[in-house]
């Protein structure tokens, strides 16, 4: 295989393309602007990958949406300082379901709930 093949399959609805959007909401911690690429990724790709993928994509979407609504509400929060518990919080979470989307979607299976608020 040649190196284009590989990079066209992460861009590629699949199996490689939700592990890639797990990593970049991973990288998003350090970096900010990466998981705003993620999601952008998730719903280019919602409906046309099939199968245990769509399952995924939901997942990081839903995980996309809730992780920036409490990352606000702790940020309005935090000038009565219970704003960085919710934030510590907010990220123990996300980083959670991240993992966890990472290791179901490197074994191919699907995510059982992906409308779930939790993990």
């Amino acid at each position: 295989m040649n190196d284009q093949t590989d990079v066209a399959g992460y861009m590629e609805p699949g199996g490689k393309n939700a592990t890639l959007i797990y990593i970049l909401y991973l990288v998003s911690i350090i970096v900010g602007i990466t998981s705003i690429i993620g999601v952008i990724f998730a719903y280019l790709n919602r409906g046309k990958a099939g199968g245990w993928v769509e399952s995924h994509y939901t997942y990081q979407i839903r995980t996309f949406w809730i992780g920036l609504l409490y990352s606000l509400i702790g940020a309005v929060l935090t000038f009565v300082f219970i704003g960085i518990f919710v934030l510590i919080a907010t990220l123990v979470w996300f980083i959670i379901r991240c993992i966890k989307g990472v290791q179901t979607a490197g074994r191919g299976d699907a995510i059982s709930n992906p409308e779930t608020w939790m993990f």
